[in-house]
């Protein structure tokens, strides 16, 4: 076998877990002595261990036994195995089943192999799944065999930690090991038929989990307090601490070893403590503890496993704080034996602990301890039993003591107290002290009468009743009582804290009503209970005042249904691959909420018929398909869900379940997720009906633009509708021009396209019906919307400018007015000549239409026209 430790195997040493095998220290494997081997197939486990780190390494060795010729060293008769083919076929496959043939052909019992351990490490990184073994029967050379195990980490909880091949019997493990969570399996192998019948008795195979230095100790606290007593002599116990490792407590890995790292303050030495390393307990080892030097340690503790192995081991540390305590070794004693309140305020108080005289006693013992001078519970013999004494206030050399009142007391009773107070240790005095251990004092009190504040008798007062309670309804008087007797003075009462403003209180005598509703799953309520404050006041001088608090405990009525949790959910589209786990939440508590009860309505009926619900226990069913198949997409389903209530109340939730093709783990593919985010029927309604109106506005908008455009090329008449005849003037032919409108050129009425034509001519010839080149008069502009009022002034301006104009042409033409683009479309008018044939009968225009009405009643009127 070979090993490396990765420091040169320096010190290693072998062992086998057989005392017929032995290793040496080169790793050559050889028996101890002659031995015969009744198996086919023998396993060692060889464990190499290394005395100074503590390490331990393991593998299995398996070792194949050939069988001796039985003719005086022929080899038997047959086709030879190669020494290959032989390790491939058994290195890593255990016969557990064995069948032997005697000599005439008749088989034997069959005898079962006992299956050594399989050791598998934790914390394995795989690849997984990981082969462990093969295990195989004889027999599966005759007929097919299936194998299968059982077991915890098989068929049980934890499930499919380990897995077999059915066919070829090579056992996995699936996934890394945790010997913290489980430390062996224990499993049986099972060889069958394909009928299912057994073909071998199941074997047992036990699975070892090699422990893994993974866990660090932790400590049980991690901060630990003690005290020793000062002058302790070497080896005073002082405290334990302790710290657990999850780990292998039978191996290095989980030995733990403690040592102390740091002590702070290092006086008066460096090392005042020490740790057992295994147990943990810390004791003194040197001497001169003293209180009035250093009060406390504080000291880190270390505890390493791997048996305190520093290099390999894992480490945590905790925080011991020990405290040095005093031991009683001065007695105390009054300064004076008298003591007057001459010079000390003082007043009748019913609040305890008001300061109302002193007394100064001296102790050099540390104030408080059980070895000080003892006023913190003194024996004290008084005339009267409202005072008692404070604690110690000021240095050790002159410690005062404070009378105070742990009553309330009278003026009109008592002006005066007379007491004799005594001080003491609490603890006798260290051995070797000759000193009386108390002393004793006289101390004169007088009172003085001040304004005492109301108070309330119950504070805090509880009251309980049902939530729900109807506005004006009276729940207690809640008054105060005010402590002076003597004085005649008024008490009123008011709120001081009401976070809901649900109370009212009675300014005079104290009663409390409510304000509103009272509800018991309000923020404003803790544990059931809601807290108001409330003031008394008087009218003394100076006014004095007082609070109570008002604690209602609001007793649940069942005024809140059920929810159903949770809102959305997704399910695959064939039934008996998943369900939904449902519940609800119950804003009020038991016995108003679970059991609930969850089922479908009966309306629509389609929601009984696509889905079923199964109760799983009182608070949680499943929601799950009834039917076959259901198309992808997103469902709402309605489910009625009552609490246990009384009476009971119930809710109809609607979970949204999206319906979805799943692959064969149940998980939605990504084309069922997009299948299923299909919209509702009234999700499309709406997006059809603004696609509508989308479609609408567009249309409104082209005839608005369209009409637009029409209204900006047509110009405004400033003739009445009734004369304009252009657009009763149509072109059906043209006729030619009448006898005044021959020799004349109307091209006026274009633009022309160039003025070549002009400009090339000789100067002064010119013809009078073309428009000359040179400056033209200014137009009066048109008017966008022009006023009726200037439509007159704007024609005789025009007039005008055109009798003025010598560019006019001076015979039937038109006057511009206005630009109206170049070219035109209609050609020239020039053609349109009068007839000189004689007189034409136009009648027939009336019969074109009324578009032409005007054109024949212009020609049709015969000689009268």
């Amino acid at each position: 076998v070979k090993f490396n430790n990765c420091a040169g195997n320096k010190g290693v040493r072998y062992e086998t877990n057989s005392l017929d095998f032995k290793v040496r220290a080169d790793g050559t494997l050889y028996a101890a002595h002659h031995l015969q081997v009744p198996s086919k197939q023998l396993i060692l486990v060889v464990t190499a261990w290394d005395p100074q780190t503590l390490g331990r390494w393991e593998a299995m060795v398996r070792f194949l036994v050939a069988e001796k010729s039985q003719h005086n060293g022929h080899k038997p008769k047959g086709r030879k195995a190669l020494p290959g083919e032989l390790v491939q076929q058994q290195s890593d496959t255990l016969l557990p089943w064995r069948q032997h043939q005697s000599a005439n052909g008749l088989r034997r019992q069959k005898r079962d192999w006992v299956i050594p351990p399989i050791n598998v490490p934790e914390n394995s990184r795989g690849p997984f799944p990981q082969q462990l073994v093969r295990i195989r029967s004889d027999k599966d050379k005759e007929i097919h065999i299936r194998y299968s195990i059982t077991g915890v980490g098989a068929d049980q909880p934890p499930m499919e930690v380990f897995n077999i091949d059915p066919v070829s019997g090579r056992m996995y493990v699936t996934r890394p090991m945790d010997r913290e969570e489980r430390a062996s399996y224990h499993l049986r192998a099972h060889a069958v038929d394909m009928n299912g019948n057994k073909v071998e008795n199941p074997i047992d195979l036990y699975i070892y989990v090699i422990d893994m230095n993974d866990n660090r100790p932790e400590f049980i606290n991690q901060v630990y307090n003690g005290s020793v007593d000062e002058g302790s002599k070497p080896g005073t116990y002082v405290m334990t601490v302790t710290a657990n490792d999850a780990d292998d407590g039978t191996t290095a890995n989980g030995m733990v070893r403690y040592r102390i790292v740091t002590q702070t303050p290092q006086s008066p030495s460096q090392n005042m403590f020490t740790i057992n390393s295994e147990t943990g307990d810390i004791v003194t080892v040197a001497a001169g503890l003293d209180r009035e030097k250093v009060q406390q340690y504080i000291v880190i503790v270390q505890a390493t496993d791997m048996e305190g192995n520093l290099n390999y081991g894992l480490s945590n540390t905790a925080t011991a704080i020990i405290t040095v305590t005093d031991v009683n070794d001065n007695p105390p004693e009054f300064t004076t034996s008298t003591v007057r309140d001459a010079g000390w305020w003082n007043a009748e108080q019913p609040q305890k602990g008001v300061r109302t005289s002193v007394v100064i006693t001296r102790d050099l013992t540390r104030a408080g301890s059980r070895s000080w001078g003892g006023m913190g519970l003194p024996t004290t013999t008084c005339t009267h039993s409202h005072s008692s004494f404070s604690q110690p206030k000021g240095p050790r050399e002159k410690i005062q003591h404070f009378a105070a009142i742990i009553s309330a007391v009278d003026y009109e009773m008592n002006r005066a107290f007379m007491l004799t107070v005594m001080v003491s240790n609490q603890a006798p005095l260290a051995s070797g002290i000759q000193m009386s251990f108390q002393s004793t004092a006289g101390v004169t009190i007088s009172v003085t009468d001040v304004n005492e504040a109301p108070y309330f008798p119950t504070n805090h007062k509880l009251i309980r009743l049902e939530e729900g309670v109807p506005t004006g309804t009276v729940l207690t008087t809640f008054s105060a009582v005010d402590p002076d007797r003597f004085m005649q003075q008024a008490v009123r009462y008011s709120k001081l804290s009401d976070p809901a403003n649900w109370l009212n209180i009675n300014a005079t005598n104290g009663q409390i009503t409510t304000a509103a509703v009272l509800d018991r799953e309000s923020d404003y309520i803790k544990n059931n209970v809601y807290e108001a404050t409330f003031l008394a006041a008087d009218n003394g001088i100076p006014p004095a005042s007082g609070t109570g608090t008002l604690q209602i405990y609001l007793i649940d009525i069942n005024d809140n249904a059920p929810e159903l949790l949770p809102k959305e959910a997704q399910i695959c589209e064939k039934p008996n691959l998943n369900v939904i786990n449902i519940t609800a939440a119950d804003a009020d508590i038991d016995p108003n909420v679970g059991p609930f009860v969850f089922e479908l309505p009966s309306v629509p009926s389609a929601v009984r018929k696509n889905w079923t619900i199964t109760r799983l226990n009182g608070d949680y069913a499943q929601l799950s398909l009834r039917i076959m198949y259901l198309e992808a997409g997103v469902y709402d389903v309605p489910i009625i869900v009552t609490d246990s209530g009384n009476p009971p109340l119930y809710n109809t939730s609607v979970i949204k379940v999206k319906v979805c093709p799943c692959d064969e783990n149940g998980d939605c593919t990504t084309i069922g997720a997009v299948a299923a985010a299909g919209l509702g029927t009234g999700a499309i309604i709406a997006i059809l009906i603004c696609i509508i109106i989308l479609l609408t506005m567009v249309l409104l908008f082209v005839v608005w633009m369209k009409r637009r455009e029409k209204e900006r090329h047509t110009k405004q008449l400033l003739i009445d509708p009734e004369d304009d005849v252009r657009d009763n003037i149509l072109k059906y032919d043209e006729e030619g021009g009448g006898e005044e409108d021959q020799d004349y050129d109307l091209s006026q009425l274009q633009q022309p396209e160039t003025m070549d034509h002009v400009l090339n001519k000789t100067p002064g010839v010119r013809r009078v019906d073309e428009r000359p080149i040179g400056a033209e008069p200014q137009y009066p502009i048109r008017p966008v919307i022009p006023h009726p009022g200037d439509i007159g002034d704007f024609i005789n301006e025009g007039l005008r400018a055109a009798d003025n104009d010598p560019t006019a042409p001076p015979y039937d033409s038109l006057l511009v007015f206005d630009y109206e683009g170049s070219g035109s479309t209609a050609g020239s008018v020039s053609s349109l000549n009068s007839s000189s044939s004689g007189d034409q009968d136009y009648d027939y225009l009336n019969d074109w239409g009324p578009r032409f009405k005007k054109l024949a009643d212009m020609y049709g009127g015969g000689e009268e026209d």
